[in-house]
């Protein structure tokens, strides 16, 4: 597009600066942003588009998602996708500083598109459509790990750094704002046709794919390497392991409301992290690891990291609850009707982003210039007293009142996100910056996972005390029969739960026609009808919804701790080191400046873009390139030493 890009290779480790001959120009940065952000967008709204659109998707497979045997195609559904984005983030991360980046993010568009249009094209039906959709989100996740794992990594690289906070800050916030619109897209396009919820993806991603092609550019450092092989396959394996068994502990088991007690659950979690443990030693050991576990003795990374993970963990889960919260039990009892209640849960949950929009652009500009520690802090602190304040509501509580709650809650989550991620980027070396991503990722999406996986089990455990009881004192007082009553009551609680989730009516859905076609017709409308099953589990739920609250607020509490330990604001002056001669390594890292204040100046701005110089002599190195700092002693390919207190 012209200008064209020069790369200069020292031996098989060497860095690859590539630059263009007359620069990407100014305008360059906002085309990143803006097709950067349009892929986080369409990514994330993947991951929540289904959530309200599975009645629809399982109604036209033919598959009846609450039979016992069907419930694990339920959570894969729901899960396939979030389990493939945290496990590859960081191997397409790694690759992008390989092999460049803006290569690996075109390919994810690609790869996206590909397989949207094969989820909406399906035509099988019963176990093997669920299978088939299964199989396409897992390959449709490949795509949106590509696209989330080098997307920061080319905001950082195009952004100067007194400019990054805001170019992410707008990065997250499609990231989060994605998840909600998800939610709304598949409330509307399921009730006209499910293929559209997959189908929407497509257009977008064809454009996306064009438009990432044509106009974005590799201006970071690529430093090629081998492919740590062993590193991607215990980490993959490790994490894979542990994300399987938490989806499956929360499923019931011989007789049990969950699964934690499955020796299959112990065996893949335990073994999981000893895969993941296996990877460390893997990493300090290899020449040319996936990760450098060094990185994590720079401090505002890796608390940056923690927090992130904390957040995650107290955030992740709250969309389940919040939905199960208002489609179970608050929007029937304000005249909504069970299969209206999917697309009015989202619309209802709109303030949460809406408080995102209004904080992320403007935390991610202000700690430009007066550093992160403060908003990611407060930001927490803040989460944790709306928390505080949804668990003192009522669970039939006041709609002005919860959509302030959850505007605040949005609000403190914006100002924590934005700056907390700017930080981390600025922190790493300008090689490990997709690698880095990748890892900043991982902790975010397993986090969501594992947050779920809490979740529904602090509701579950909060359930199983005393719906039993209350569903046969109901049940039985409206003239259902007690053996079926007692056959109801037995049922693990995740059934009611995911009945609540799936906008089904659950009294008809527990029951069956079989036993309500046998009852007065008023005992068989009041029990089907809006009041009955919120009013029953109203008392149960308000005690799992106080522990995974109580467990929100310990998590957001720690995350600020996390954060207020950062230390200063930390940005990394490294830049690609002198070309060293042929089987020497160039250095990867490069100064750091940091200071015990906020408001230290930044000076790692992107280099501008050199004239091309003439070969080097045979019989000496080449010439420095004119951005590079002086080689450290001994040059290296490890991160950069921790850096001063």
């Amino acid at each position: 597009m012209g200008w064209t890009t020069e790369r200069r290779r020292a031996g098989a480790e060497g860095a690859l600066p590539s630059y263009g001959d007359g620069g990407p120009g100014p305008r360059y940065k906002w085309i990143a942003l803006s097709n950067t952000t349009l892929g986080v967008l369409i990514a994330t709204i993947n991951i929540s588009i289904m959530l309200i659109a599975l009645p629809d998707i399982f109604r036209g497979i033919g598959v009846d998602p609450l039979r016992p045997g069907n419930t694990s195609l339920l959570l894969w559904l729901i899960m396939s996708y979030m389990v493939v984005t945290a496990v590859l983030v960081v191997s397409f991360g790694r690759l992008g500083d390989m092999f460049g980046r803006v290569r690996m993010y075109n390919l994810g568009f690609a790869v996206f598109t590909v397989f949207s249009v094969l989820l909406s094209v399906t035509w099988l039906q019963g176990t093997s459509g669920a299978l088939w959709l299964i199989g396409m989100r897992v390959l449709q996740g490949v795509g949106g790990a590509m696209l989330m794992a080098n997307s920061n990594a080319i905001l950082t690289d195009a952004f100067p750094a007194d400019q990054r906070g805001l170019a992410l800050g707008l990065n997250q916030v499609a990231g989060i704002a994605g998840s909600f619109i998800g939610l709304i897209l598949g409330g509307l396009l399921g009730p006209l046709d499910w293929h559209l919820v997959f189908l929407v993806s497509v257009p977008i991603g064809l454009f996306g794919t064009v438009w990432a092609y044509l106009k974005l550019r590799d201006t970071g450092v690529r430093t090629p390497a081998r492919l740590d092989w062993w590193g991607n396959i215990t980490f993959a394996i490790g994490l894979i392991a542990v994300l399987s068994g938490i989806t499956y502990g929360i499923q019931p088991y011989a007789g049990h409301t969950m699964g934690w007690g499955n020796p299959w659950v112990i065996a893949a979690i335990a073994g999981g992290v000893a895969v993941l443990g296996l990877f460390c030693v893997i990493e300090n050991r290899v020449a040319q690891p996936m990760f450098h576990l060094g990185l994590f003795r720079i401090r505002a990374f890796t608390a940056g990291n923690v927090a992130s993970l904390l957040a995650a963990l107290g955030r992740g889960g709250l969309m389940f609850i919040l939905i199960i919260w208002l489609q179970g039990i608050w929007l029937p009892r304000h005249g909504y009707g069970f299969e209206e209640t999917p697309l009015w849960a989202g619309i209802y949950m709109l303030p949460l982003t809406i408080g995102f929009l209004i904080a992320g652009p403007f935390s991610g500009w202000a700690s430009d210039r007066f550093g992160a520690r403060t908003f990611t802090t407060g930001g927490m602190l803040l989460a944790a007293a709306t928390f505080v304040a949804l668990e003192e509501l009522p669970v039939d509580f006041g709609y002005p009142v919860f959509a302030a709650i959850l505007l605040v809650n949005g609000i403190a989550m914006g100002l924590f996100s934005s700056p907390n991620r700017a930080a981390i980027m600025n922190s790493l070396p300008p090689d490990q910056r997709g690698v880095g991503a990748g890892i900043s990722t991982t902790f975010q999406n397993s986090a969501t996972v594992l947050s779920i996986g809490i979740f529904f089990s602090l509701m579950i455990a909060g359930l199983a005390g005393s719906l039993p009881g209350a569903l046969t004192h109901g049940l039985t007082a409206e003239g259902v029969p007690a053996a079926d009553a007692a056959r109801v009551a037995a049922l693990p609680p995740v059934g009611v739960l995911f009945a609540s989730l799936l906008g089904y009516n659950p009294v008809r859905t527990l029951l069956g026609p079989q036993v309500l076609d046998h009852l007065p017709a008023h005992h068989a409308a009041y029990l089907t009808g809006r009041g009955f099953f919120p009013a029953l589990i109203s008392p149960p739920f308000s005690q799992g919804l106080s522990a995974a609250f109580d467990f929100a607020i310990v998590a957001c509490l720690v995350a600020a701790v996390a954060s207020l330990l950062r230390g200063g604001r930390y940005v990394h002056k490294g830049g690609p080191k002198p070309l060293a001669p042929a089987g020497v390594a160039a250095a990867r890292g490069g100064t750091a400046d940091t200071a015990g204040t906020e408001d230290v100046a930044d000076t790692s701005r992107h280099p501008a873009p050199a004239p091309r110089q003439p070969p080097p002599p045979k019989s000496g190195p080449p010439p420095p390139h004119p951005s590079s700092p002086p080689s450290s002693p001994g040059g290296g390919t490890g991160p950069p030493p921790e850096e001063p207190r």
